[in-house]
């Protein structure tokens, strides 16, 4: 439970009087704190009251010197409530009984009856209550009609106020449980609402470094390929210069370079848009999400790295967060078989559309380069299965039989509100150093 719910008057140093009073009514009395300093204090005030009321009462003699002594043991329980409240209300009735057998001022030990009762009802459930109170008034009834009658239907004529007594206690433990409820409910649900935006940031910042990973590690391995052709070129024949492959492998990173500042750019513009909705601001005129339009601009930067794709698309326009997924999948799986397979791979991209979902098939045959083993593993298989579940689809990716890799992923073209839900979600997750 909130302790601020509770103890509203330390956060509002204004706080009235009966705020504060509410909140100690609020506490739970077996962990409020302070409780045994509190006791002590309530035991002192309870036996002050009663020596007053032993001096102004007429219902009885004053006490004599036992009486004293027994009106002065009788608050010890009083301090002594919390800890056992049924045992210290059973020690109580004995003092307090001896107390009115020896026919002292019956409305002196008051104060602390009342309390005892109290303590027991708020404290237990409400069947010990009952049990205590049927008890107690069977008991004195007993006592009492026993040495005189007339006490005992004078004690029957006021034991309501015993009942009274009690049922307060109850209603005053139902009313603390009420209130908890309502404040766990308060904390509950703020701790849902914490939850939920530590979530969203989570996504959120899992897209953008998924978006950054697509866009950039398939610029700079295109890059990195283009510049080891170039470098290829002057180093096998310096004194041959080779004017015309010099400035194609740089005009083919210039292109590069310009088709990933625009899709850097156009990311911005997306994510800048999304921050605007979410603060009321104007969003910028970003650019469409990629899709199957744009996977022959991805066959073609990877022919300018020397590789060798065959791209056959079968498919209507599918839906936008369809069609990017698919783009970023093809994206990665290029990327991925340059990098390992080096210049003069074969690559085969296939997207093709069957009843109501959408297939991508992206084999290459391993090339002719050494696979990279140097360097930490990346999370360009994480990052396809990831696209893949965000719409509500699968991705199995693996080596092939015959050499190479290869790549399948299966795509509803009706997108659902339980979108992000992958059909497999116990396939482990692979890993790829790109």
């Amino acid at each position: 439970m909130d302790p601020r719910l509770l103890h509203p008057e330390r956060n509002d140093p204004q706080s009235t009087v009966g705020a504060r009073i509410m909140a100690v009514v609020n506490r739970d009395p077996m962990t409020a704190p302070h409780r045994h300093r509190n006791d002590a204090f309530t035991a002192l005030g309870a036996l002050a009251l009663s020596v007053l009321l032993a001096f102004v009462t007429t219902d009885g003699p004053a006490p004599d010197a036992v009486g004293w002594v027994l009106l002065v043991a009788s608050v010890a329980p009083v301090a002594a409530r919390r800890r056992r409240p049924v045992a210290a209300l059973c020690a109580f009735v004995l003092i307090v009984l001896t107390y009115h057998m020896l026919d002292n001022a019956h409305a002196a030990p008051m104060p602390q009856t009342i309390i005892m009762l109290y303590t027991v009802a708020s404290t237990g459930r409400p069947l010990r209550t009952l049990a205590v109170g049927v008890g107690l008034i069977t008991l004195l009834l007993t006592v009492v009609f026993g040495f005189d009658s007339e006490q005992g239907l004078e004690l029957l004529r006021i034991s309501g106020w015993i009942i009274a007594v009690l049922v307060f206690g109850v209603d005053a433990r139902f009313y603390r449980g009420y209130v908890a409820a309502i404040v766990e409910r308060a904390v509950r649900a703020e701790r849902t609402r914490e939850e939920e935006a530590a979530r969203r940031v989570a996504e959120e910042r899992l897209r953008i470094a998924r978006d950054l990973h697509d866009l950039l590690a398939h610029s700079i391995t295109l890059i990195g390929v283009q510049s080891s052709v170039a470098a290829h070129i002057l180093a096998v024949d310096p004194d041959r210069f080779d004017r015309a492959a010099i400035g194609k492998a740089l005009d083919d990173i210039s292109g590069t370079c310009r088709t990933a500042r625009g899709e850097l750019r156009t990311t911005l513009e997306v994510l800048r848009a999304g921050e605007a909705a979410r603060t009321g601001g104007a969003a910028p005129d970003g650019g469409p999400l990629p899709g199957l339009d744009g996977l022959t601009d991805l066959a073609a930067a990877a022919r300018s790295a020397g590789a060798r794709v065959d791209l056959a698309v079968e498919a209507r326009q599918p839906p936008p967060a369809v069609g990017a997924a698919v783009y970023r999948i093809v994206q990665e799986s290029l990327t991925n078989a340059v990098r390992h397979g080096g210049s003069g791979v074969a690559v085969e991209v296939a997207v093709r559309q069957e009843h109501r979902s959408l297939y991508a098939d992206i084999h290459d045959d391993g090339g002719t380069g050494a696979p990279e083993t140097s360097g930490p593993p990346g999370y360009g298989l994480v990052g396809m299965r990831e696209r893949a579940r965000s719409v509500g689809g699968t991705l199995e990716a693996g080596p092939r039989d015959g050499g190479g890799f290869s790549v399948r992923a299966v795509l509803p073209l009706q997108l659902t509100a339980e979108t992000g839900e992958s059909a497999d979600p116990g396939r482990p997750e692979g890993e790829e150093a790109s």
